[in-house]
This record gives C-alpha cells, sequence and structure tokens, in this order.
C-alpha cells in the first residue's frame, strides 16, 4: 500500500481508503458481523483512512463502524466522519446551523466509541445551497463550529464535501485562508469522469488534501450494471455499459480498471470504496497495488466517448 501526505494536515493516508457508507445497508441490505469483518479486511490490507457519516443508513453505518472500531487500536486508523445530512425513519434532513453541527460531531464519537475525530467534514455543501443562507452559511456559521472543534481538540483538521466542485471552490474563496485543509470529491476522477484535475493546481497551491470517492462512479462502472437509483443520465450510462463490455471481452473487469485508474494519479492523495464484503475488500487492496494498463484506459475512455465528463445532480 502506498501512503501519501494529504495537504498539509500531517497525515499520511493510504491510497486507498474505506468509506464505510455500505456498512448502512445504503447499496443493499448488510450483515452486521459481515460489515465488521470488512472494516478488519481493510485494516490488515494496509488501508489507514476510514471514512463515514451519520447520513449513511441514517446513523447506522456509524453505529456499526463504531462496534468494528471498538475491535481496534485507535493508531491503526484515521477516522473521518461529517455534518450536515442526516435521516431519520426513512425522511431525510438537513442542517448546517452551527449549533447542530457541533452536537452532530459529539454524537457521532459516541456512536464511533472515539474521543478524536481526524477529520470532520461539512457533508455535500451543495444541499445548502438550495437552503435559507445559501453557501454562505458554511462559511459563516458550519466551518466556524467546526474550527472551534478543533481549537479545543475535539477534532484534528476540517474539511468540506460535495459533487460538485465549483461549490467547494467558491466556500474555499470565501473562508479565512487555512480553514479547509481538506476536500473530499466524488464521481469526478474516475474513467468516464477527470473534472478533478482542473481544480488539482487550485488545492495544491492552498495546501488542501485532496480525496477522491467513488472510482466506480457509484456503479456506472461495473459488469452487473447501474444501479436503477442512479441518477446519470442515459447516454452515459449506455456508454458505461459498452465500455463495461469490451473489459469483460479482454478478461480484465472494468471495476479493476477502475480501481487502478483511480490510485494511480500520486496527486490524488486517496480514493475511498466501499463495501461490506471482506472479500471485496481484499480485492480492491490488491487491484490497487498493480498499475492499470494504459492502453486499455484509453480504448475505454474512447468508447465513453462524448459522454466524458458528463455529470448528473445530486440527489
Amino acid at each position: 500500500m502506498e501512503y501519501r501526505d494529504l495537504g498539509k494536515t500531517g497525515l499520511k493516508i493510504s491510497s486507498l481508503s474505506f468509506g464505510a457508507s455500505s456498512l448502512g445497508s445504503v447499496f443493499r441490505e448488510t450483515r452486521e458481523q459481515e460489515s465488521i469483518e470488512a472494516v478488519f479486511a481493510a485494516i490488515e490490507g494496509g488501508i489507514n483512512f476510514i471514512d463515514v457519516s451519520p447520513y449513511y443508513g441514517h446513523y447506522k453505518a456509524e453505529t456499526v463502524l463504531g462496534k468494528a472500531l471498538r475491535q481496534l487500536p485507535r493508531d491503526k486508523y484515521y477516522l473521518s466522519t461529517k455534518v450536515g445530512r442526516y435521516g431519520k425513519d426513512g425522511v431525510n434532513t438537513w442542517d448546517y446551523s452551527g449549533k447542530r453541527a457541533t452536537e452532530s460531531v459529539y454524537e457521532s464519537m459516541e456512536r464511533l466509541g472515539v474521543d478524536y475525530i481526524d477529520i470532520i467534514n461539512v457533508h455535500d455543501i451543495e444541499f445548502q445551497a438550495a437552503l435559507p443562507g445559501g453557501l454562505q452559511k458554511v462559511v459563516d456559521e458550519t466551518l466556524p463550529a467546526l474550527v472551534e472543534l478543533k481549537k479545543k481538540g475535539v477534532v484534528g483538521h476540517v474539511g468540506i464535501t460535495d459533487l460538485q466542485l465549483k461549490n467547494i471552490k467558491w466556500v474555499i474563496d470565501h473562508c479565512e485562508p487555512g480553514t479547509v485543509e481538506s476536500v473530499l470529491n466524488f464521481c469526478h476522477y474516475c474513467l468516464n469522469d477527470d473534472e478533478l484535475v482542473d481544480y488539482l493546481d487550485y488545492f495544491e497551491e492552498r495546501g488542501i488534501g485532496i480525496i477522491n470517492a467513488s472510482p466506480l462512479s457509484m456503479g456506472l462502472l461495473s459488469q452487473r450494471g447501474v444501479p436503477d437509483w442512479h441518477p446519470a443520465p442515459k447516454p452515459l450510462v449506455e456508454a458505461c455499459q459498452k465500455a463495461s463490455a469490451f473489459c469483460t471481452e479482454q478478461g480484465y473487469p472494468i471495476e479493476k480498471l477502475a480501481v487502478q485508474f483511480s490510485v494511480n494519479n500520486p496527486r490524488v492523495i486517496s480514493t475511498l470504496f466501499s463495501s461490506a464484503n471482506p472479500e471485496n475488500v481484499k480485492r480492491n487492496i490488491a487491484w490497487a497495488s498493480e498499475a492499470p494498463d494504459m492502453e486499455l484506459v484509453k480504448k475505454v475512455q474512447d468508447i465513453i466517448g462524448d459522454q466524458k465528463r458528463v455529470s448528473w445532480a445530486n440527489s
């Protein structure tokens, strides 16, 4: 496993990292013990960065992850969770107020069984963009609350996450330099969409660590096909299906190529994937240890063609 410096945080994290959303049965119904074993497999395989959120499974992911973390030495992993997105009884909720953000951090620590969070993120800021106060509320209220927790030693570093890179840039541009120490962006550094490349200089110039999530583009780049809930437009889905079929013909699963492509860029510090299956975790770690077939990458991207960098709204 390769380890890279996450901006100026002082954290050296694994190039492949573990996203715990699957532990919340977000994608399929999961078994708790298998989920816990998936966490163990990640740590045993050299992964040292774990990301979660109270939103995933409406607190289930944090609760299950906490059961795993209580059985692991605290110095074996860095832990990231989030504030802003929540839910209860199947209903999604959003609250980016400073008061709720502060309460949420302490609630997450209780579920996770820890007394310190390495990175605390404002989760999917585009939802606040549509609420009263807009993104300015993230600048004026959410981030300052998290910075205050950093001063108290409750959290180590502060970050933001979103699908829309332009939102991340807007918030960074409008807050005090150094406030945002890391960014987590998803579906923008994968075989079908590498828009994140356009922002690397911007983040690096500010010493901000870059975390990429969803190398399979939320299932677009998979042999089993895109899930029904996926918001991608139909032409993009069809292009990725053709690319997947081509990879299968070559005896090189598109999932393998996708993981290898995403971890191969040293400027993208870490790539998050999620699985509640320990065997899948081990397989991804093995794939990440090998360089991608760049000739195949080019052929796949040629198949995707004019659908490359086609995105969608978050949901």
